[in-house]
């Protein structure tokens, strides 16, 4: 499914030949690929044209049918994930420091790399990770991002942060929300006005409170974690966190964050932002799936359907994740 052009519909392509991996890649046959607000992002074209028509998808859970050269460690017919950091150069400062994640030069499969929605994809085996046990397919596939950033932005508000507040509960809010809960952390969370299913959906998950995002929760927050891509919420969530506290932007993009008082900062409160994730992450947060064990919430959708899911997502239709699956490979 291919998107020619921002603004455009996904369009059905068939290719003649299975795309060979080349050093240090493997091919994989794609059995499931979440469908993530960033699709959106590049859909609608708040991120850059990369200049040539876009394979989506960065949530992708298949097994290895082929081998590159160089490639070890990985073995056909594993069942492994790929996720949003697609390529790095290894070579630049942030790079050597562990910071892959800022590097200048890095590619993100389904936007310079081709994604996940189709049934066969190339992928750096740097950036290949296997899947922990008990997920099945259209599970496992949200933890390769909205699993991982969420992980990310959890994170970084830091082991201190024991009441924390989640903004935008979607696919990455349910998934982090069951860690903190996990952990013995209090969670809030944050919804569009009026969306009782999302708010039943985090009570059922553990959370201590659910209610509108313009609303103050019942107790100062440590921190606050924003999942949705509104820049009207990082006043709201500095209003609700207690001095000291931190609010974390967790999406690739966000619309303009209005003006505020400064008295709303004041306090030594923190606003930062997460970008992308390192290797280091899908191995840490991976370890954590495992051992949870994380109820995943999924929509699936046909992969001929990518256009719907895509809809469905913008309109906030459901709650959870939404998932692209090709019967064939199961």
């Amino acid at each position: 499914m291919t998107l020619p052009a921002p603004g455009r519909p996904l369009q059905q392509v068939w290719r003649q030949q299975l795309p060979q991996p080349g050093p240090g890649q493997v091919r994989i046959r794609v059995a499931a690929c979440g469908v993530c607000r960033t699709d959106l992002h590049i859909v609608d074209g708040e991120l850059p044209w990369p200049g040539h028509a876009v394979v989506l998808g960065h949530e992708i859970v298949g097994r290895i049918g082929a081998l590159g050269p160089g490639v070890a460690g990985l073995a056909v017919g594993e069942q492994v994930g790929v996720p949003w950091l697609g390529w790095t150069c290894g070579r630049c400062a942030h790079c050597l420091a562990g910071r892959e994640n800022l590097c200048p030069q890095a590619e993100f499969t389904g936007w310079q790399r081709e994604g996940g929605h189709a049934e066969q994809v190339l992928a750096d085996a740097r950036y290949v990770f296997a899947v922990p046990p008990g997920y099945d397919d259209a599970q496992a596939a949200p933890l390769l991002c909205a699993g991982l950033i969420g992980w990310r932005a959890y994170a970084m508000a830091g082991p201190q942060a024991r009441r924390i507040g989640l903004y935008g509960f979607g696919a990455a809010a349910h998934l982090i929300a069951q860690v903190a809960v996990h952990q013995g952390r209090e969670v809030m969370a944050f919804t569009r006005p009026g969306d009782a299913a999302a708010q039943a959906l985090a009570r059922s998950l553990g959370a201590a409170w659910a209610g509108d995002s313009g609303q103050a929760p019942p107790q100062p927050l440590d921190a606050a974690l924003l999942f949705a891509p509104g820049g009207a919420l990082v006043p709201e969530a500095l209003r609700a966190v207690r001095p000291g506290g931190t609010v974390v932007c967790a999406g690739i993009h966000m619309s303009d964050i209005p003006s505020f008082p400064y008295a709303w900062l004041w306090g030594e409160r923190r606003i930062v932002s997460v970008a992308n994730l390192t290797r280091q992450d899908g191995e840490d947060f991976m370890r954590v799936a495992a051992a949870v064990p994380l109820q995943v919430r999924t929509h699936t959708y046909p992969l001929a359907q990518a256009n719907q899911a895509l809809d469905d997502l913008r309109a906030g239709r459901f709650a959870g994740a939404a998932v692209l699956v090709n019967a064939s490979a199961t």
